[in-house]
């Protein structure tokens, strides 16, 4: 795919939705990482859902560190990997209070140190959170970008790495809502829209025909 059409795709994209941002809940850095952190193999409306009920008693590392695990089960268990998660909560909040003074941090480094933190949910935060340019690579985006032609790669971590490369500048900081929110609502997995798409004469997916409405 060459420069001029991937410009044009993301002027599309940012004309239909020019302001976009996560369907998480949060309020602050700290509760976007948490629900980032519950969101893993679960849904944002599940998520919020949980938080809703969560946020309102603890919303900062201290106030749940002292619900301790079990107290933190109770407001997450609708969630699925609760168990896990819940475990990976608390000892991240103990890690914010003893090393980052209670303050969720700036830098990709210092995020994927905290316990349940991978490479996707620190990408999550800076961006979302700090407004730095990165790319959280899951299923939609790689789905789309590699069905699209945009940005294709074997794997996440390369997908991520093209994206960066090739987003045109101007739209990189909300490339990353744009892809997921299209692979989310309009090129689906099993059956994608690509007739009611609004990038459909430019996306380079071969099969495409087999969907148009």
């Amino acid at each position: 795919m060459n420069k001029q059409k991937r410009i044009e795709i993301f002027t599309r994209l940012r004309d239909a939705n020019p302001n976009p941002t996560t369907e998480l809940n949060y309020a602050s850095p700290f509760e976007l990482l948490i629900a980032v952190i519950l969101s893993a193999q679960a849904t944002d409306v599940g998520v919020n859902k949980a938080t809703a009920k969560l946020y309102p008693v603890a919303n900062t590392p201290e106030k749940i560190l002292a619900l301790g695990v079990d107290g933190l089960k109770e407001y997450i268990k609708t969630i699925g990997l609760f168990n896990s998660k819940a475990e990976n909560v608390i000892k991240t909040c103990r890690a914010l209070i003893e090393n980052h003074g209670g303050q969720v941090p700036d830098k990709r480094e210092d995020l994927e140190a905290l316990p349940g933190v991978g490479r996707k949910t620190a990408n999550v935060v800076l961006n979302t959170a700090f407004g730095q340019p990165a790319m959280a690579v899951d299923t939609h985006i790689f789905r789309v970008s590699n069905r699209t032609g945009i940005a294709p790669g074997k794997n996440v971590v390369e997908v991520e790495k093209r994206l960066m490369r090739v987003v045109p500048k101007g739209f990189l900081l909300d490339a990353h809502h744009w892809l997921i929110l299209h692979g989310r609502y309009t090129c689906t997995a099993r059956k994608p829209k690509c007739g009611a798409c609004i990038i459909e004469d430019l996306c380079e997916f071969k099969q495409k025909r087999d969907y148009m409405e």
